[in-house]
């Protein structure tokens, strides 16, 4: 068996992590859910139509937050959160939402680029 087989002796996987969603209260979700939607919403702003922008939020391991966009061409392009609980208390910095929002749509940009190439010939005049 490959290492994930919980009677080897070893911690098993996902041994050392909390697996109870109780860790978080119902105000540090909800901060949490309204943080990503921010990160969306900017991220959106920053893209033309044909983008698809969305996000995750799972609670089974700690918190855990994606928010993908989806490109007309290309590959899809994630970026992964994992607050620490008095984190959420004050708020997800502006700073850091709008980089990451920032960072998602250049990548998103990016793969549009790669997978269309420099084989397009502009029509504007």
């Amino acid at each position: 068996m490959n290492g994930n087989y919980t009677g080897a002796g070893g911690t098993p996987v996902g041994g050392g992590q909390s697996t109870s969603a109780e860790d978080l209260s119902v105000g540090q979700k909800d901060a949490l859910r309204v943080a990503v939607a921010g990160i969306v919403d900017e991220t959106q702003s920053y893209l033309p139509e044909g983008y698809q922008v969305g996000s995750e939020l799972t609670y089974g391991s700690g918190a855990t937050a994606t928010v993908a966009v989806d490109p007309p061409a290309g590959h899809p392009v994630t970026a992964g959160y994992s607050p620490d609980p008095d984190e959420l208390e004050s708020g997800l910095d502006p700073d850091t939402q709008q980089e990451v929002a920032q960072g998602l749509a250049a990548s998103a940009v990016m793969q549009v680029m790669d997978a269309v190439g420099d084989g397009i010939t502009p029509t504007g005049r």
